[in-house]
């Protein structure tokens, strides 16, 4: 059996922002802009990554 034969095809994903192919250098976006597009919103809480009502907050 050859590599190529185990090894499963990437299938071509897409930027998550705009759509585009991903380019390498920017995984998993497509350029600089659209990986600061996605920072931009985790920054500014558009984001949110949910906590269980039982989580107490640091007073500090």
């Amino acid at each position: 059996m050859t590599d190529q034969a185990r090894t499963p095809h990437a299938t071509p994903r897409a930027c998550p922002i705009c759509g585009k192919p991903v380019e390498h250098a920017f995984r998993p976006f497509c350029s600089p802009r659209c990986r600061d597009v996605d920072l931009n919103r985790w920054l500014t809480g558009r984001y949110v990554v949910p906590g269980r009502d039982d989580d107490v907050e640091d007073p500090e």
